[in-house]
């Protein structure tokens, strides 16, 4: 039998003509880069990066927002991401505690839930 060994991505889905707000949020407020798509992929959406961590964000002409299932993203400081996002507006909310984290939880600007984590 074979093992899992990672995650290779996680995909969010937006709505149509959402790229643009995607690349504010992803790239210029929480820090990530944008990667280029393959030729063979369609040219909607658009995918990010930073260290190890991938995120591909895909058109759904059927959107709706995931406000149950997330990606939880590992930072190295989780108060200076807190702040970035209050500072821009972005809603932050703590959670139940979960031993060996510290944690919050957001939201994209298309509604879909985040979750930010640190190691304690």
């Amino acid at each position: 039998m074979t093992e899992l060994l990672a995650y290779d991505h996680v995909q969010l889905a937006i709505p149509k003509g959402g790229e643009d707000r995607a690349r504010a949020f992803f790239v210029d407020l929480i820090g990530m880069r944008e990667v280029p798509k393959p030729d063979t992929l369609s040219p909607q959406g658009c995918w990010f990066a930073a260290g190890e961590v991938a995120l591909h964000v895909g058109i759904d002409p059927d959107f709706r927002p995931a406000t149950k299932a997330h990606p939880a993203f590992l930072t190295s400081d989780l108060d200076v991401m807190r702040v970035r996002l209050e500072q821009a507006g972005i809603a932050c909310r703590d959670d139940k505690p979960v031993a060996g984290y510290r944690r919050f939880f957001t939201a994209d600007p298309f509604g879909n839930r985040l979750e930010f984590m640190q190691k304690v």
